[in-house]
């Protein structure tokens, strides 16, 4: 089944677009946004429908405000911001549906561009309710999903929505995302090689499980390390350990030798004290950590051996950091893989939120191939899942 896109639509000429977009973005205590790469992300397409004078009425979440209207969580900052990128006045709409709404809408004319507040101020949004879609759709004829990273999400703005509209399309953020997903996952230039960090395992467990069928070699980094560590025996001190799930990461190493896959952990880390910025570090094989201390980055050994994994590699995919980077003193392992990541000549693609950011601070995004939008959708595409708002946009666009 194939998804229809934005550009196979004939004539956009004064149609009235409900497109769903993710400006989810970080903001300081002042209401200032500090990160826009999702905003810039979907540019391309809001200006492909613009400059072919549709009327785009903009749909998306800002935080958690968990089904009531909380003025912190307004989307009043990402209308501002877009506003600039645009170059032209993007209206605030004071609500995302509603007869004031209606108004604004059916006044638009081709070329106009309004924001609705955030969908996530009503509960049906996340309840996936078919009425509050319905009332979002209300005097729009396309539907457009340019939200990749909430597309894992069954929300009355991402999945039942698509019932209200003849036409449902996705965006050029959407096809860049699937296009580098298909490289991934169906038809992968080998070596592939998948590089895992983060807290936890539990949360990664299903796609351990299905990298395990695809990769040929997988790095483990990042506070999950340390699970799969002390399975194999090792003392880890007070490093971050799922000791319900032992048991787990030692099925996924036998399962990773019974496929012949290379499966590497770090062989030195960063210990430290105690977890503060300013605590005492020193660098230590995994086998010596100190009982009272705690790893918090991956070492330099553990560094070269990743990066050497990494020469032969064809496609690189990456979600999770080495180590708690957003501090100093544990951020080098972290950086250090960036580096190695963007260096080398394979098809690169990083997704997830954190693995994001540490791309963008290291200053090597450009030479990164794709660097995906999405945390959890990247994560379930990597489980093989079919995602509900992928779904909807295949069963509607083989219509």
């Amino acid at each position: 089944m194939a998804i229809q896109y934005i550009d196979q639509i004939e004539n956009l000429n004064g149609k009235k677009i409900f497109m769903r977009v993710d400006f989810n973005v970080p903001l300081d205590d002042n209401q200032n946004i500090t990160e826009d790469t999702r905003i810039r992300a979907v540019l391309p397409t809001i200006t492909y429908a613009l400059d072919r004078k549709a009327k785009v009425v903009l749909a998306s979440h800002l935080g958690r405000p968990k089904g009531e209207r909380k003025s912190k969580y307004s989307m009043a900052p990402a209308a501002e911001r877009l506003s600039q990128l645009l170059g032209k006045k993007v209206t605030l709409a004071p609500d995302c549906i509603g007869d004031e709404v209606a108004r604004l809408t059916d006044a638009m004319q081709p070329g106009d561009i309004i924001m609705l507040e955030n969908v996530r101020f009503y509960p049906g949004e996340e309840k996936n309710d078919e009425e509050f879609a319905r009332a979002l759709a209300d005097g729009c004829e396309i539907y457009v999903n340019d939200a990749f990273a909430v597309s894992h999400r069954a929300h009355a703005s991402v999945e039942a929505i698509t019932r209200f509209f003849p036409v449902v399309t996705a965006g050029f953020l959407m096809k860049n995302e699937m296009t580098y997903f298909e490289k991934v996952m169906t038809n992968p230039v080998r070596p592939l090689v998948a590089i895992l960090g983060g807290a936890k395992v539990s949360g990664k467990l299903e796609v351990l499980e299905s990298l395990c069928t695809k990769v040929d070699k997988i790095i483990i980094g990042g506070g999950m390390a340390f699970t799969f560590l002390k399975a194999l025996g090792n003392n880890v001190g007070k490093s971050l350990v799922e000791e319900e799930l032992i048991d787990t990461a030692m099925r996924v190493l036998n399962m990773s030798r019974e496929r012949g896959i290379k499966f590497l952990l770090p062989v030195d880390c960063v210990v430290a004290d105690r977890f503060s910025a300013d605590a005492e570090t020193k660098i230590t094989t995994v086998q010596e950590i100190p009982q009272d201390w705690m790893a918090l980055d991956i070492g330099p050994a553990s560094v070269k051996l990743f990066s050497d994994e990494l020469k032969d590699a064809e496609t690189i995919v990456w979600n999770g950091p080495m180590g708690v980077f957003e501090m100093d003193a544990f951020a080098k392992g972290t950086f250090d893989m960036v580096s190695a990541v963007a260096d080398s000549s394979a098809i690169t693609i990083v997704g997830g939120g954190d693995t994001d950011v540490a791309v963008q601070r290291g200053g090597q995004a450009s030479k990164i191939s794709y660097i995906s939008t999405g945390g959890g959708a990247f994560l379930e595409l990597l489980e093989g899942k079919k995602l509900p708002g992928i779904k909807v946009l295949e069963e509607k666009g083989t219509k």
